[in-house]
């Protein structure tokens, strides 16, 4: 038998990103998150990343190492690197680092991974995007096909320590394209705190809506796959039962133009705000003015804004999927659908019936749900993982070994 030692083990680990702030996308804050936890824990952790427009090349960033990057194709707003193979390998060297975390499986993730193995030490993974539900952005999907994501993916995870997986439905797309190595999902976690205190900014005064009009809340990447048109087309049938309701997207993207012209043609223009992309420091204070948290999307592996509006006491209602279905536990924090009609019914429901947050039996159901979803739950679950594929890799250098610390 062999032992770890989890306690006082401390580590120096490399997250190698093509996404980090300034940029403004989920990757980017659950990197942040996972930093702040790894650290807070007593971890070293040194981010490997792209240089961005909006970051002054001579700026110092601590722990931050960028390098030469270009805009990717079809995604101008995300970066991808050009260069810097040997020198983030001499960099890590320098840096003694125990182990690498690979947080795309393009430039970054592959110097992440050439950088572990001429280090000889894990590399994990964590597989954050459903490619298929992105081919549509290059050549229009006639380029590339799902077998060509199967492919990808399977060279990128060979040799791999481990995989990380936010969500079931991402376990099972990757074991159906069969993936080998040690995997385990872990949801990201937010910082709850965060999200649960309240906020002096008035959104509501700002927008120059009325105390008393119930608000929708949508907050995404404006981006055809996240599906917000069809909040937009079901908002008529809602409004004839809730006649004041607002609706605000918040959020910036490609689909953002169509959407407005949409929201113009249905005649929804006193009904819809668009409020254009929001700094994460200051997003709750959109979820403390809202009535309920919307969302039609197929596409996400995990949805960080449906767990930040629920540590914001946010009633959520999302599509209807393993993880949403388990996460919307309670009606208290939200609930799922499956059909338009379902969607409406729902909405409104939570419009003119609001949640009693003051109900000792919500509150009991809310705390424990925070508690799964917090960030140091999700930081505890990432450094067992690391623990777990170096006693598997120091067991593969060395079957006979019964003590590994």
């Amino acid at each position: 038998m062999f032992s770890v030692e989890r306690r006082g083990l401390f580590m120096n680990i490399g997250i190698f990103t093509d996404t980090y702030f300034p940029q403004v996308s989920g990757v980017a804050t659950s990197i942040k998150t996972l930093k702040n936890e790894l650290e807070r824990e007593g971890n070293q952790v040194y981010i490997f990343t792209t240089t961005d427009p909006h970051v002054d090349k001579d700026t110092y960033e601590r722990n931050i190492f960028r390098f030469s990057s270009i805009p990717f194709i079809s995604f101008t707003d995300r970066r991808i690197a050009v260069r810097g193979l040997f020198q983030a390998y001499e960099i890590a060297k320098e840096l003694n680092l125990d182990i690498v975390h690979t947080q795309t499986e393009f430039s970054m993730g592959m110097i992440g991974k050439f950088v572990a193995k001429n280090l000889n030490i894990p590399c994990v993974h964590t597989y954050h995007t459903m490619y298929e539900d992105y081919l549509h952005y290059v050549a229009n999907g006639k380029l590339l096909k799902p077998v060509h994501v199967k492919e990808g993916t399977l060279a990128f995870c060979y040799h791999l320590a481990g995989v990380i997986t936010p969500s079931d439905r991402v376990l099972d797309k990757l074991t159906e394209y069969g993936v080998k190595c040690q995997m385990r999902i872990i949801p990201t976690g937010i910082d709850v705190g965060m999200y649960a205190k309240s906020i002096d900014t008035d959104i509501r005064e700002k927008y120059h809506i009325s105390k008393d009009t119930p608000v929708m809340l949508s907050i995404s990447r404006l981006a055809y796959e996240k599906n917000i048109s069809e909040i937009v087309d079901l908002l008529p049938s809602i409004i004839e039962q809730v006649p004041k309701v607002i609706l605000m997207i918040v959020g910036d993207g490609p689909a953002k133009e169509d959407l407005m012209k949409q929201v113009t043609q249905l005649g929804l223009s006193k009904h819809v705000i668009f409020t254009g992309e929001v700094s994460n420091d200051h997003v709750n204070a959109f979820y403390r003015t809202a009535n309920v948290f919307v969302s039609t999307s197929n596409s996400e592996s995990q949805g960080l804004t449906y767990i930040e509006a629920m540590a914001a006491g946010l009633p959520v209602v999302v599509t209807s999927g393993d993880y949403t279905d388990g996460l919307l536990s309670n009606e208290s924090l939200g609930q799922t659908f499956k059909r338009s009609d379902e969607f409406t019914e729902i909405v409104t429901r939570y419009l003119t019936n609001p949640v009693d947050k003051d109900n000792s039996k919500a509150k009991k159901i809310l705390d424990q749900k925070l508690t799964e979803i917090s960030a140091e739950t999700f930081g505890k679950r990432v450094v067992d993982f690391y623990h777990s594929v170096t006693v598997e890799q120091q067991l593969q250098k060395d079957p006979t070994a019964t003590n590994i610390e």
